[in-house]
């Protein structure tokens, strides 16, 4: 690091960094560079002619700060906006903290600080670096979540969901970290283990509230393949929505073999009625079987036993870390309603009470968990579907067969292929078609002190009365939008009971208030919201956050959004873009807002390593940016961060690597600050700089943002060895303004400009100029070939070597010392490792 240092210094000593960013920095603000055409009150008759919302996914303030895994996120959507702005755009990229939750108060707990206090000193802290590392934020209008102005409106939407009957509270089994102290919704259960501290999660059974998020699952997940998102995050979600077409039929059951009683039965969902020929046995689950024992069902001592037992484990620890699978036999039979067979009915925990009906049809032959299930308590096995392409009799089975094909063993249906199979036998047995999802409902309440107060009040005696607001929930109201917000209080105890309790029941003076409708004593509700519910509305207030009357103005919503491009980390596919997708759909049926997806497009940046591992506090490989932006400047370490690697794909942070980015650097100021220019440029400077045009626009709109800076490099190369015009020259720092905007911006004002670099206007190439010969370079590593990339006629080896590392399959394998490099001009270029 110290020899960087040293050469850094030595390259960049008529170059001040610090002098150079701090001015521009300072003139940003002061000339409103990205301000948005955004009135606060005026008429929007006056507001941008062509907005484009450019939003980096809501950080939450680390108490650490900022570091670079968070910097290479940042920068790579600021590039991205200064790219649209140049291109006539009224860019508007907003900034704010999600300082609300758990990290926040973790941390506070841990340091002895209330969380309202280190809210402040994070702010700074945070604030003061996004400020260093250059973005071209709108300052005017950030905002902060423990903002009660903020938070109001938040609260505002609970209350309006309880009235539209999507916030309900009911009791039931939830997620419970004993870590954290706090219940889970199921998308922060990763594993079995918290999400955020990584600690075994156990069942606790609480009264909670919730969002009915199911009520808009076909929504959902039919709204998918018009989204322009990453594919991996709409295959998460689509994943997680869980959609799941079959039937739902009733089996009779027999307390007594052979003794039909016409009195009980149980229903199952199955996706594969054409296999119920096979259906040898069924299972319930453990929690289905609880229910029998409630209602009077006279099992004996064992099954009550290992039904307890069970649901013991299931408590302690995910219902689905062990591999062994258990059971034991009711002692009750069910007639299979296809073939009138009696099958018995056994208990076991590899089916889930709240997943289906909590009971199933278990045909082994065709299901891999009941075949091995058979297999372990000697239960026959019947197959009824063939794979189609195998004769009839010449298909054993050393495994479940799980395909469709053609049926067998199944009476009249013999020789029917299973999809005309699925209709005909619903049909048959009486059964009716359904849809079942994998998605629940959303669990929004949370046990902890650091989040916005829940909106409700409950009464006792209106519950008595069985009057409420909402028939359905008795003695509950919503406090009233007047008396919004519901002030969270500054608590001196604000530790986690681990009760289920909210901190917020020991504060009298917060929880007993008078009933809304009746006037008597009532209490107010304790639990805070998620704050997944503070991020998944942001990017409306921030359109407008002077606005005391209402949380958004509908016509900036109908001019701003949806947002043109949304970028954050493929990590919150399911939390935050599946909440945030929920709530605009709410707020569309509620006529607030004009689009039901929140985001036009959206790209997941990739992850930055260190020393082969994500980094993480826990490694203590987190690279801290303050002492790269001391020692170096920001401009230098954006560059670095777009140059390492691909943008969606992430790459390994090194120290040697800000080596070749401040000698450019030192380069590009070299030639900016010579002003000695030619009076024409040469045929082969002015082919390089529409060729560098046309490839730098065409890879920052893809997000290559290696590529685009390799295209860089090797302009300026033609530039340093022919000489060039002032237009070409200015031309290149347009170019690289987005990556470097200090300098550029500093270089601009010295060849002449009269306003910001980064409100001038994006060059065009001229394709008639672009037209060159090209190869298909050949890029080896020991070698071996790693990639073929195409290349201009007559580059030379620095130039194919530009090419070579900015391209992503060939990056991740250039990785250690290049002792020697072997180059054959219009060939190929190979990197002795």
């Amino acid at each position: 690091m110290i020899l960087w240092y040293l050469l850094y210094h030595y390259f960049m000593a008529r170059y001040d960094h610090k002098k150079v960013e701090a001015k521009r920095q300072k003139r940003w603000v002061k000339e409103g560079v990205y301000e948005p055409n955004l009135p606060r009150r005026a008429s929007l008759q006056a507001g941008a002619k062509k907005p484009f919302y450019n939003l980096m996914m809501f950080p939450y303030p680390s108490a650490e700060g900022l570091h670079v895994g968070n910097m290479y996120a940042f920068t790579g959507s600021d590039i991205y906006g200064r790219f649209k702005r140049m291109q006539g755009y009224d860019v508007f990229e907003p900034i704010g903290l999600d300082g609300f939750g758990i990290h926040s108060e973790n941390y506070a707990l841990k340091i002895g600080v209330h969380p309202a206090t280190q809210a402040k000193v994070s702010e700074k802290r945070f604030y003061k670096q996004l400020v260093s590392i250059g973005n071209g934020f709108a300052w005017n209008e950030r905002l902060e979540t423990y903002d009660p102005e903020y938070y109001r409106w938040t609260q505002w939407i609970f209350t309006r969901m309880f009235k539209a009957g999507l916030a309900y509270r009911k009791r039931q089994e939830v997620n419970w970290c004993p870590s954290c102290k706090t219940v889970l919704a199921d998308e922060q259960v990763e594993g079995g283990v918290c999400e955020r501290c990584k600690t075994q999660v156990i069942k606790k059974e609480l009264e909670q509230w919730f969002f009915g998020i199911t009520k808009y699952a076909e929504r959902l997940l039919r709204n998918l393949p018009s989204l322009d998102w990453s594919d991996n995050v709409k295959i998460a979600q689509r994943n997680w929505i869980g959609r799941s077409e079959g039937a739902l039929i009733a089996f009779d059951l027999n307390m007594i073999p052979g003794q039909p009683d016409g009195k009980h039965k149980v229903q199952i969902f199955t996706t594969r009625p054409d296999t119920m020929f096979g259906a040898t046995f069924m299972v319930v689950s453990p929690e289905l079987a609880q229910q029998w024992l409630a209602v009077g069902w006279q099992a004996d001592a064992k099954i009550k036993k290992y039904v307890a037992d069970v649901l013991a484990k299931r408590r302690a620890a995910d219902k689905e870390t062990s591999t062994k699978k258990t059971g034991i036999f009711s002692g009750i039979y069910a007639v299979n309603p296809a073939n009138k067979d009696e099958i018995p009915v056994w208990i076991s925990d590899y089916v889930l009470g709240d997943v289906g009906t909590g009971a199933i049809m278990a045909v082994p032959a065709h299901d891999q968990r009941d075949f091995d299930f058979a297999r372990a308590f000697n239960i026959s096995i019947k197959m009824v579907v063939q794979p189609p392409s195998v004769k009839e009799g010449l298909f054993s089975l050393s495994e479940a067969y799980e395909g469709e094909g053609v049926l067998v063993n199944s009476e009249k249906f013999n020789g029917m292929r299973s999809e005309e199979a699925k209709k005909a036998i619903t049909e048959q047995v009486g059964g009716k078609t359904d849809v079942r999802y994998r998605l629940r409902d959303w669990l929004i309440s949370r046990q902890r002190y650091w989040g916005p107060p829940i909106p409700m009040i409950y009464c006792e005696a209106c519950a008595a009365r069985k009057t409420g607001e909402r028939a359905d929930m008795p003695g509950w109201y919503a406090v009233p939008e007047g008396d919004l917000p519901v002030k969270l209080p500054l608590m001196k105890d604000f530790r986690p009971s681990g009760t289920g309790v909210s901190p917020l029941a020991s504060a009298q003076s917060f929880s007993q208030v008078k009933c809304p409708a009746c006037g008597a004593k009532a209490r107010r509700e304790t639990d805070v919201s998620d704050t997944f519910l503070d991020s998944a509305w942001y990017y409306l207030r921030y359109i407008d956050v002077a606005n005391t009357q209402k949380p958004f103005d509908k016509a900036r919503t109908e001019k701003w959004l949806p947002v043109d491009m949304y970028i954050g980390g493929s990590e919150h596919a399911v939390l935050h873009l599946l909440y945030v997708r929920f709530v605009a759909m709410v707020l569309k049926d509620w006529g607030l807002i004009d689009c039901e997806e929140p985001f036009k497009k959206f790209r997941a940046h990739g992850l930055l390593i260190k020393e082969g591992a994500k980094m993480s506090k826990s490694r203590g490989n987190v690279v801290n940016p303050d002492e790269y932006i001391k020692r170096f400047g920001a401009d230098a370490l954006r560059m670095y961060l777009m140059f390492l690697a691909p943008f969606e794909q992430g790459g390994d942070f090194r120290d040697q690597g800000m080596a070749g980015i401040t000698r450019f650097l030192e380069r590009v100021w070299r030639c900016g600050t010579a002003q000695k220019f030619v009076k024409m440029s040469s045929d082969d400077v002015r082919r390089a700089r529409e060729q560098a045009v046309k490839k730098v626009t065409e890879d920052i709109e893809a997000l290559r943002y290696n590529t685009a800076v390799s295209a860089l490099m090797i302009c300026l190369n033609a530039i340093e060895e022919h000489g060039a015009d002032k237009e070409t020259c200015k031309t290149f720092l347009k170019l690289m303004a987005p990556f470097a905007p200090h300098m550029a911006d500093e270089l601009w004002e010295r060849l002449g400009g009269k306003k910001s670099i980064h409100r001038e206007p994006w060059p065009v190439h001229d394709e008639a100029l672009v037209r060159e010969e090209t190869f298909d370079l050949v890029v080896q590593v020991n070698g071996k070939v790693r990639a073929v990339v195409k290349a201009q006629k007559g580059i030379a080896e620095a130039q194919a070597a530009a090419l070579a590392h900015a391209d992503a399959n060939a990056h991740k394998f250039i990785i250690g010392t290049i002792k020697k490099t072997i180059f054959v001009k219009d060939r190929l270029i190979n990197f002795i490792m």
